[in-house]
């Protein structure tokens, strides 16, 4: 093991080219930002050393018993943020990266590739909301005062963005790859001419630089094991990797897996299974980390910690060997978790997906249980809780293994034939996770507000009548339209009296659960005037009425206020008699702890409006 000659930048992207240094299965994938990648051509450009790496050299016998991946060079955010197949030639020793992966790959795409990510305010499910980018500096001139300290203007770009610059006479973008394609200073001068920049000093001086530091100056110095044996590789792997701060247990014990597992190629299994669960329903955002995470809870691993003495060869033939059937029950559990009405902007806790997921493992449930008549009111018991559970916060927080430890006891020791919420919710009690609410906590749901995952959660299990199968929409009761700064201040309030009411405005209080449909139609009607023309019998209305915990309804501006304190009133106690006292309360059935929680909110209150 020992320090290799430096060699250029240039040298190193054909080796990547040729396949002669590739990724062992150990590796994580890309991960660096944009902005990175501009930083880290900004280092080289300035002299700054660009760190050292760190590679092991693979014989041909060793290649031949592992799985390796190439770099990458065209990186989407969208459909293309996994590495290739990296097969080395038979017979032939290639040089793996341990150490350096994220910057040599930084180079790859800027001098070779594209970098796609979503345009601003992009729908998320478009590929054309991904445009390709490729890396240009303008050669005319430095980059603008920046707060991370650019000297150099790199940039990232698409081919629109190019050309509605083509006649700022203070930028030209010159592409990044031609710089690279130029091996020898000649093929530069020709690129620059070619473009109208032989006679611009600046011009030429900045690619010259730039060439330099690409062809020319030995940057780049590996640190190189040649030991074959994987155990010693494996731990070089994550001593260096597992010091900082940005990968994460769950990279290693991926990378740990991919490297022992024999039934699968895990990097495969788990990005896919990750990618799969993400497209459930209206969409989702899990992360590996949950997915592995769910995997040692379902497997029984004892310590569902991400800690390095946890990386064992037996853990990791236990998910080999129960993986299909761990991936089934995750499936069915999002599945689940997307009937509830949850999805990436609804969901405020991820980890709530693990207990459902343990909870269908132990009991062999698959998807018809998500439909079947006969499970109905276990289904209600499930989603109830896991609703509930997402209301109170902290309670997926600090503490998640032990937590999810208990929670698994619970099901396994009570569980067998439906879910043990009043066991489960013991549990967390005494781990100081109570679902009961206390007169604080009450306060604070009620202040939640629109656009807020937990709001979600909260209409939905406060109201039993929503059939979360269908898409629904957090409403406002009383428009936003008929509450914006113009309407208040034509309806004669000051500064002062808009900031209130508009505070108000998307509060628990004016909020409610419609289907998308029925939210659409609804438009910017006064809600007394909504309302009669929706439901245009007196009993529908009336119904309506009593379905969403509503007094009444405004029909003007100068009603609003009112309304809000009214329904507030009404939301307190709603509140407290379904949630304020725990297991019990998610029966519907009240107590005198409940009542005298409301009393004393109906006291604070009425404090509130006399003031």
């Amino acid at each position: 093991m020992g320090y290799l000659p430096e060699i250029t930048i240039a040298e190193a992207i054909r080796r990547i080219q040729k396949g002669d240094l590739i990724l062992p299965a150990i590796q994580r994938e890309y991960v660096w930002k944009p902005g990175q990648v501009v930083g880290l051509f900004d280092s080289l450009m300035r002299g700054y050393p660009v760190g050292g790496f760190l590679s092991w050299k693979v014989a041909p016998e060793t290649a031949s018993r592992f799985r390796f991946y190439g770099f990458m060079k065209d990186f989407s955010a969208f459909n293309n943020r996994h590495n290739p197949d990296g097969d080395p030639v038979a017979g032939q020793a290639v040089t793996a990266v341990l150490d350096g992966q994220q910057r040599l790959t930084s180079f790859n795409i800027g001098l070779r590739g594209t970098y796609a990510y979503k345009l601003p305010r992009a729908w998320s499910n478009l590929a054309s909301s991904y445009p390709a980018r490729r890396l240009y500096l303008n050669v005319l001139g430095e980059a603008e005062e920046n707060e991370a300290g650019l000297r150099y203007d790199f940039r990232f770009l698409t081919d629109t963005q190019l050309a509605a610059t083509d006649a700022d006479p203070e930028h030209h973008w010159f592409p990044v790859p031609r710089v690279f394609e130029a091996e020898k200073m000649s093929q530069l001068w020709a690129a620059t001419a070619q473009a109208g920049l032989a006679n611009h000093d600046k011009a030429v001086e900045t690619l010259s630089q730039l060439w330099e530091s690409i062809h020319t100056t030995p940057s780049v110095k590996f640190f190189e094991e040649t030991e074959q044996d994987i155990d010693r590789v494996l731990d070089i792997f994550i001593r260096v990797n597992s010091a900082g701060t940005v990968l994460s247990y769950s990279d290693l014990l991926l990378s740990i897996a991919t490297a022992q597992w024999r039934e699968r190629d895990a990097r495969a299994a788990i990005h896919g299974l990750v990618d799969d669960l993400n497209s459930t329903g209206v969409g989702f955002n899990f992360t590996q980390d949950i997915v592995l995470k769910s995997g040692l809870v379902l497997a029984g691993i004892s310590d569902v910690g991400f800690k390095v003495k946890n990386f064992t060869t037996d853990t990791m033939a236990t998910l080999d060997r129960e993986w299909d059937a761990i991936a089934d029950s995750l499936k069915v559990a999002v599945g689940l978790l997307g009937d509830f009405g949850l999805s990436t902007a609804t969901l405020s806790a991820n980890s709530v997906l693990i207990p459902v997921a343990f909870y269908v493992h132990h009991r062999g449930l698959h998807q018809k249980y998500r439909e079947a008549v006969a499970d109905s009111a276990d289904r209600e018991a499930l989603r109830r809780w896991t609703l509930r559970s997402l209301i109170v916060p902290g309670v997926w927080g600090a503490g998640l293994d032990t937590l999810l430890r208990d929670l698994r006891q619970a099901i396994t020791d009570h569980g067998s034939h439906e879910f043990p919420t009043t066991e489960i919710e013991r549990r967390m009690a005494s781990r100081g996770k109570s679902l009961a609410l206390s007169t604080e906590q009450v306060e604070e749901i009620l202040d939640l507000g629109y656009g807020k995952a937990r709001t979600f959660a909260v209409l939905a299990v406060l109201f039993p009548h929503v059939n979360t199968r269908n898409i629904h929409h957090v409403d406002h009761v009383y428009p936003q339209a008929l509450l914006s700064k113009k309407e208040l201040k034509g309806a004669g309030h000051d500064a002062e009296g808009v900031s209130r009411l508009q505070g108000l405005r998307d509060l628990l209080p004016n909020l409610q659960l419609l289907e998308m449909s029925v939210n659409i139609s609804k438009s910017a009607s006064p809600p007394a005037t909504w309302a009669e023309s929706m439901y245009p019998s007196p009993d529908a209305r009336q119904a309506y009425l009593e379905r969403n915990e509503i007094p009444w309804l405004p029909s003007s501006l100068g009603e609003f206020e009112a309304f809000f304190t009214d329904r507030r009133k009404a939301l307190a106690q709603r509140i407290l008699r379904l949630l304020g006292t725990g297991a019990a309360a998610a029966t519907g059935e009240g107590s005198a702890q409940a009542a005298d929680m409301a009393k004393t909110i109906d006291d604070e209150l009425a404090v509130s409006d006399d003031e």
